[in-house]
């Protein structure tokens, strides 16, 4: 059949957005192993995915964009500089102060690369658990990563990883936090910010904000305007999750210039491909699918909690796309147990493995199909009704 927009988009555009969302297997590539194939009628709920992938304009976008494939980033329209000019628009900053990425993975990474270092004055500090990006590159790079376990509701104890700031390279705050999918006000990341930056000046304090399209805590702020204004202070972001680019892998870092320009030496020459950048500025002009897929989310994300309530499994108060739940037992027990039944939940997350596991949101009809199958693995009663759809 020929590539057409109507056969791509034409009353299905949920196969196209499957196939860019690349849904998949983020766990086995932050440790670099293959991954594993689930069932492709598998409810895929461990990786954190839009479920529903991109929205039809960034769709649309794409298809647009095809025949501009045979082009690099910075020759083909729309191009890299328009990316750039765009979320400059979009978060009142100048373009020097964006450096984008191949997801923001690629931010994490190098901020680790360029900020710390091997002798013992150039130390990261994050929570534990947290998101594994810097503590996996940390490893292979041989420098040292101080791991501050969790403290209250499983939140990221800022005090305890302020005590750390004598000689750090780099700090990793990651808000809302994965796995845990908790979240600190922004009063208390302005107040650990200053107490870093009089602490330790010369290192970088990256604040991840991968979920901020998810968070519905009224209260709830980015730190980019502190970042564009605050030397070595810089926000991370990714298309990965609420834009459902998972597959496209596309993220940025926007903060000061002196630290922007010190990510933009080391980034990968064209990593943003053609379609990614179409999709993307698509996307950001199109506010109001993110405030649709913000509500969509939420609604599965409370039936799914209230499920969990109701059986008697505690969750944090989640602000993302997935939830974090005491189980009680280990979740590799639980994920085998529900994969045989085709539902695949998250990973091990050390040092809580033994007892909680993360499950992504998808969308309301796979929570429901989930939900009956955690009930049967965890031997109570069916309880779909009670999670409702509000």
């Amino acid at each position: 059949m020929a590539l057409t927009r109507r056969a791509l988009l034409g009353g299905r555009p949920s196969a196209l957005a499957m196939m860019i969302a690349a849904r998949g297997h983020e766990e086995a590539l932050a440790e670099g192993r293959p991954p594993l194939l689930a069932n492709p009628d598998a409810v895929k709920i461990s990786g954190n995915e839009n479920p529903l992938g991109p929205g039809p304009r960034a769709l649309e976008a794409v298809l647009a964009a095809l025949d501009q494939s045979g082009r690099y980033p910075f020759n083909s329209v729309p191009g890299g500089s328009e990316l750039t000019e765009t979320l400059a628009e979009r978060f009142d900053a100048d373009p020097e102060q964006i450096v984008v990425g191949a997801g923001s993975s690629e931010i994490l990474r190098n901020a680790v690369r360029i900020f710390a270092g091997s002798d013992k004055d150039k130390h990261v500090v994050t929570g534990n658990p947290s998101y594994g990006s810097p503590v996996t590159e940390s490893n292979k790079l041989g420098y040292a990563c101080r791991q501050i376990p969790l403290g209250a509701e499983l939140r990221l104890d800022l005090d305890a990883m302020v005590s750390q700031a004598h000689g750090a390279g780099l700090f990793y705050l990651c808000n809302p936090n994965n796995p845990t999918a908790t979240i600190h006000p922004p009063e208390e990341i302005e107040n650990a910010v200053a107490a870093i930056r009089r602490a330790a000046p010369e290192a970088l304090v990256l604040v991840d904000e991968a979920y901020h399209d998810y968070v519905t805590d009224p209260a709830h702020r980015s730190m980019i305007p502190l970042a564009l204004s605050e030397p070595n202070v810089v926000v991370a972001r990714t298309f990965s999750k609420a834009y459902g680019m998972a597959g496209l892998r596309l993220g940025f870092g926007i903060g000061h210039r002196d630290a922007i320009e010190k990510l933009r030496r080391y980034k990968l020459s064209a990593n943003a491909n053609v379609l990614a950048i179409a999709a993307a500025i698509a996307s950001l002009r199109d506010p109001g699918h993110i405030e649709r897929e913000r509500e969509r989310n939420r609604k599965a994300r409370v039936f799914t909690r209230a499920f969990f309530d109701k059986a008697g499994y505690r969750s944090t108060e989640s602000q993302t796309n997935f939830l974090f739940v005491e189980l009680r037992r280990p979740a590799k027990g639980f994920r085998d147990a529900c994969a045989e039944r085709n539902v695949v939940v998250g990973r091990d997350f050390p040092p809580m493995e033994k007892t909680h596991c993360r499950i992504s949101i998808g969308t309301m009809e796979e929570m429901r199909r989930a939900c009956d199958v955690f009930a049967e693995v965890l031997d109570v009663a069916a309880t779909n009704a009670a999670g409702g759809a509000q």
